[in-house]
């Protein structure tokens, strides 16, 4: 009996010191044959109880032999399966043509923003920014619009709480952020505000639920109409082209006082008459006018002493004005295949 048991054994170690293979599931049948929970070395030290006691030793020795001998061949033929693996990774041809993709363009409210905030930096203004969640008090009572002011009916507002104090809203318009400027720094101020504003209006064609403005803001002393007159007709002849005149009609805005609407002569037909400007050579774009004292007296500005003037410009009505777009919508809508038709005129 023990004979067989060590010729077994001795058969099993020639086995594994002979085994070969290229491939790792006949590798993993090997491990479960002879080194599993019920493989062949199991077996052999289970039938060690047969042997007798003076041929124990030699025969775990044997046992121990067969053992690591699998080990062994184990972990070499998994290394030489792995590097074979590895050298048969393919290296990616770095000259293989890739498919075009085309290129991308700035959004063209963007493009006009960036353009308008280039031309007034040009002559002194500084960008500021503010929040677009606002307090009632910036955005409306220190404009010289108090709680149940009529003004407050013109700019329907998606207030955020109305209970707290202050009430919590959207702005309406980035003068709010002129608010904060004025009273938290001094005279000579000269800004201008870039971002987006929100009111609660139906969308249409011609009117949206957000959209973006431009405001400006001059105040130092001795600051005149004049002087708002001469920075906007720059303004216009550098966005419109040299030959652009401008008009100023009387309007009203809470926080300016005189206020006025500004038209641009029409660029689309010099002034002749065309759908854009309905025939009568004028294209409304801004609204404007001198900073009310109320308003410098509100945000702590000695409206004795200094005066100032404030506009501001509606991006999207510029934009549509410019490119001919006639449905504002098409500008919040991401169509590749509208944004597609200016990435050869940005």
């Amino acid at each position: 009996m023990s004979q067989d048991l060590f010729k077994n054994a001795q058969e099993l170690l020639e086995k594994v010191q002979a085994f070969a293979t290229e491939s790792k599931d006949e590798l993993e049948r090997f491990r479960i044959d002879i080194l599993g929970s019920k493989g062949k070395v199991r077996q052999l030290f289970g039938g060690m109880k047969a042997i007798e006691a003076d041929k124990r030793k030699e025969f775990g020795q044997l046992a121990n032999a067969v053992k690591q001998a699998a080990e062994t061949k184990l972990s070499e033929i998994r290394e030489l399966i792995e590097d074979k693996a590895d050298e048969t990774i393919k290296v990616p041809d770095m000259f293989i043509p890739v498919n075009q993709q085309g290129m991308g363009s700035r959004h063209p409210l963007a493009v006009v923003m960036n353009q308008m905030i280039d031309i007034f930096t040009r002559i002194g203004f500084v960008i500021e920014e503010g929040p677009e969640i606002e307090t009632d008090w910036y955005n409306f009572t220190a404009l010289n619009t108090p709680e149940n002011h009529p003004a407050r009916d013109m700019q329907d507002t998606f207030y955020i709480n109305r209970m707290t104090d202050p009430a919590m809203l959207l702005r309406t318009h980035t003068s709010a952020a002129q608010s904060r400027v004025m009273k938290d720094r001094k005279p000579p101020i000269r800004i201008i505000v870039p971002g987006r504003v929100y009111r609660n209006e139906t969308i249409s064609a011609r009117a949206h639920c957000q959209f973006h403005q431009v405001e400006g803001l001059y105040i130092d002393e001795g600051v005149s109409f004049a002087d708002l007159k001469q920075t906007l007709l720059y303004f216009a002849r550098e966005m419109f082209g040299e030959h652009t005149n401008i008009q100023l009609r009387p309007s009203f805005f809470p926080f300016t006082e005189p206020s006025a609407e500004m038209d641009v002569s029409c660029f689309v037909c010099d002034a002749k008459g065309c759908a854009i400007c309905k025939h009568t050579g004028w294209v409304e774009i801004l609204g404007c006018g001198m900073v009310d004292p109320k308003v410098l007296e509100n945000c702590g500005i000695d409206s004795e002493k200094y005066t100032g003037f404030a506009f501001g410009i509606g991006i999207e009505r510029t934009t549509m004005l410019r490119y001919k777009v006639d449905d504002i919508r098409l500008m919040f809508e991401n169509d590749a295949r509208f944004l597609r038709q200016f990435s050869s005129t940005l």
